[in-house]
């Protein structure tokens, strides 16, 4: 992808705008840690790895605010900062990574002057970017190898390189795959509500000229049922110490669909996303979206004025169904904890 997903630029971060994508490319800047939550919360920036990268700059940019401060303040401010990207979003594990990392990174230096304090948090931000560029990639290469010449791949929501710093996690074997030189067509399901498929994921394989068709999320099974569909890969924002998956709602329907037609499916994320002080599935916290998502998009609205709306964001894929996860370190097939931690 020529489009970053989220740029340094005159000490500011820019995120492209996903909500406009992809009709309009536009970046939105961002010089505070509480600028940085919203525009988490309003989905300007999504994906597990791009929300903890950009939380990670949020905390580099409130310590750049705060530096004219006394040192008892900065801090008092700095940790507010991390209080209110943490309440940003509560599903993809990522996030807390980041700012944890982030986290440690101020303790190490907090005797530091307030300038270099800085400093030093904006270079730990800078290397959690360009780090998950590596991983993305590093993964890209390991999970190409499932992927044999002339494929169709069916994938939910997106996990491309807008999800990320870049390349992607799903779209990046599937990217990698072909720049390997293998034939790859991808069908995408559209993600409703917000569409991240139609808008996101179908736009950045057509750019990348890749073979893209795009079809309703009720579709699916159809195409498996029809024998066009050779393979599933998604993304997810948070793996249990068992392998229970959350991804985008929808993504357990897919895999039950994909058990029933003994289609293999498979889940691309990097280590950071895999959180072993989770049991099970059941212990991750599932966000619920406002209720405008499902009414309209737009400014068009389709269900009647004062309906009552459900809007889980995720759902949980049981581990059963997962043939693999994919990540930097190797893949775990019929993922459990013990294989889970072998890959740490």
């Amino acid at each position: 992808m020529t489009v970053e997903t989220l740029r340094w630029r005159n000490n500011q971060l820019e995120l492209i705008d996903q909500r406009r994508l992809p009709a309009v490319i536009d970046y939105v800047s961002y010089s505070d840690a509480e600028a940085v939550a919203h525009g988490i919360r309003q989905m300007v920036v999504r994906g597990a790895p791009a929300i903890g990268v950009a939380a990670a700059y949020g905390v580099a940019l409130e310590a750049q605010k705060c530096i004219p401060l006394s040192s008892e303040t900065f801090h008092v401010r700095m940790i507010s900062a991390f209080e209110i990207l943490a309440a940003s979003r509560p599903t993809a594990v990522n996030l807390f990574w980041a700012l944890n990392r982030m986290r440690g990174r101020l303790n190490n230096v907090s005797k530091e002057e307030n300038t270099m304090i800085a400093k030093l948090l904006l270079d730990e931000a800078n290397a959690i970017y360009h780090e998950d560029i590596e991983i993305n990639k590093k993964m890209g290469a390991l999970g190409a190898s499932i992927l044999d010449d002339g494929m169709r791949v069916l994938t939910h929501c997106n996990a491309g390189a807008l999800a990320t710093a870049g390349h992607g996690t799903a779209l990046g074997v599937i990217r990698s795959a072909v720049s390997a030189g293998k034939t790859i067509s991808v069908l995408a399901d559209e993600t409703r509500p917000f569409l991240q498929g139609a808008r996101l994921t179908a736009w950045e394989l057509s750019e990348d000229g890749i073979d893209i068709t795009l079809i309703t999320d009720n579709m699916a099974g159809h195409f498996m049922k029809s024998g066009e569909i050779d393979a599933i890969i998604v993304g997810t924002d948070r793996v249990a110490a068992n392998g229970d998956v959350a991804n985008k709602i929808g993504t357990y329907m897919v895999a039950v669909l994909a058990k029933e037609h003994n289609i293999p499916f498979y889940v691309a994320c990097p280590l950071s996303t895999i959180d072993l002080s989770l049991a099970s599935g059941d212990d991750i916290p599932i966000e619920e979206r406002p209720p405008h998502e499902v009414t309209g998009y737009g400014g068009v609205r389709w269900a009647p004025a004062n309906i009552k709306v459900r809007n889980p964001s995720f759902d949980v894929t049981p581990a059963r169904f997962v043939t693999a996860i994919i990540t930097e370190e190797g893949l775990a097939y019929a993922p459990n904890e013990e294989k889970l931690k072998r890959l740490f």
